[in-house]
């Protein structure tokens, strides 16, 4: 019976593997590709969004690197103040006052508080054919708003476009420096793969562009969605739109610096995604035409990817010490080797593809498995105990800003 079930696992185990190192060789190839951007005879009209509160820490960096676009188009910039009691407003004002094309809104008090609410309201106030959104923290670089436009614009069926999200601060300790291999791999690289694979392509929640018309057609952001970007994806995919990947339009946004703020970050993002995974369950429509690889994504991240892991170390320490080996054929430590090494393949596969890979690269891929990764398990566990608080308690799901820091240039 212990065979059987080892089995199994293994089998599921391999064919997981399999899955991502093809996605890996399809992010690879995709990448490598020297694409042309058209240019556009006409670029249509674009509002950016910006969503703040209490970003008085950031917000000039993140303005003047708005007034560095350079779109042919018509472009006005949104700074939705949400209820900010630090300098944010005062900052506003003065870019506001400074640039004609950049506007200082104050929105009103309402509930559900957070992201999706006030993106909800900057729609409303805004008139354009494409909607883009970048977070408080983030420096777009110049080209990156004409790029996406011009994929959303020449790609058939496309009802936007996704760039890159870089990290300004990697360098600044071990935390960062994961964080920015994470985003590396498991963002663009897995990204770019299933748009080479499947021409499917997911929000990332900042440094993208949506047709207007289609956002209204989804009914715009789920105002109690605390992953906004995944819940919206579903939701466009569903209405046969497509999300075109463009890892050479690029922002560059500020991640966390210490471990307790990342993990209200990541827990943010673990109950979003449960959320989702939820709501997702309770609609087929979801399980249907190329959202099912959607879906399938979010269970397999959000669900399997804690049970393999879980179930890798459990085959290590077993392993290990021979237990079980005696009863099974399965080479329980060969299989957790394998584990480990696609890990580690991935993310040295994503940094050779995005810049000159440094040694200190290679020992943070090398470590990222037994450390950052083992941390998903706990991610896991708080994500569902916030969930289930939330829905016993009836009460409205809670916004938890991730805090900011002073760059030092």
């Amino acid at each position: 019976m212990m065979t059987i079930v080892l089995t199994t696992i293994s089998i599921s185990f391999w064919l997981l593997l399999l899955y991502y190192s093809t996605l890996t060789i399809s992010g690879v190839l995709y990448r490598s590709k020297k694409r042309q951007f058209v240019r556009l005879e006409s670029y249509p009209s674009v509002a950016v969004l910006i969503p703040a509160h209490n970003e008085g820490i950031v917000i000039a960096d993140t303005l003047h690197a708005m007034s560095k676009i350079e779109y042919p188009g018509d472009v006005q910039i949104y700074l939705l103040n949400d209820n900010s009691q630090d300098e944010t407003g005062e900052i506003a004002q003065y870019y506001a006052g400074s640039f004609p094309n950049i506007h200082y809104i104050q929105v009103p008090p309402g509930t559900p508080k957070g992201k999706s609410r006030v993106l909800n309201y900057g729609v409303s106030i805004s008139e354009s054919k494409y909607i883009a959104v970048y977070d408080a923290d983030n420096q777009p670089e110049p080209q990156a708003l004409r790029l996406l436009v011009e994929a959303a614009e020449t790609t058939p069926k496309a009802v936007g476009a996704v760039g890159y999200v870089k990290t300004i601060n990697e360098t600044k300790n071990a935390l960062t420096r994961m964080i920015a291999l994470e985003f590396s791999a498991f963002q663009l690289l897995m990204q770019s793969g299933r748009w080479g694979m499947f021409k499917l392509g997911s929000l990332t929640g900042t440094n993208l562009v949506i047709k207007r018309d289609a956002l209204t057609q989804a009914g715009g952001y789920d105002p109690y969605a605390l992953a906004e970007d995944a819940d919206l994806t579903l939701t466009l995919t569903d209405l046969g739109g497509l999300l075109p990947i463009v890892p050479e339009a690029r922002t560059w946004e500020q991640e966390p610096e210490s471990f307790s703020i990342w993990l209200r970050q990541r827990t943010r993002w673990m109950q979003g995604n449960l959320y989702l995974i939820e709501k997702t369950l309770k609609n087929p429509r979801l399980f249907k035409g190329k959202n099912v690889i959607h879906s399938v994504q979010l269970l397999t991240v959000y669900i399997l990817f804690v049970v393999f892991l879980l179930v890798s170390d459990l085959w290590f320490v077993l392993g290990l010490f021979g237990h079980v080996e005696g009863s099974s054929t399965v080479p329980l430590l060969i299989l957790w080797f394998e584990a480990w090494l696609m890990y580690f393949v991935q993310l040295v596969t994503a940094q050779m593809s995005d810049k000159k890979i440094t040694p200190i690269d290679l020992l943070f891929s090398f470590l990222m498995y037994f450390s950052y990764a083992q941390f998903w398990l706990f991610l896991f566990l708080r994500g569902i105990y916030c969930q289930i608080k939330l829905k016993r308690s009836k009460l409205e799901p809670v916004w938890d800003k991730t805090e900011r820091f002073k760059q030092i240039t």
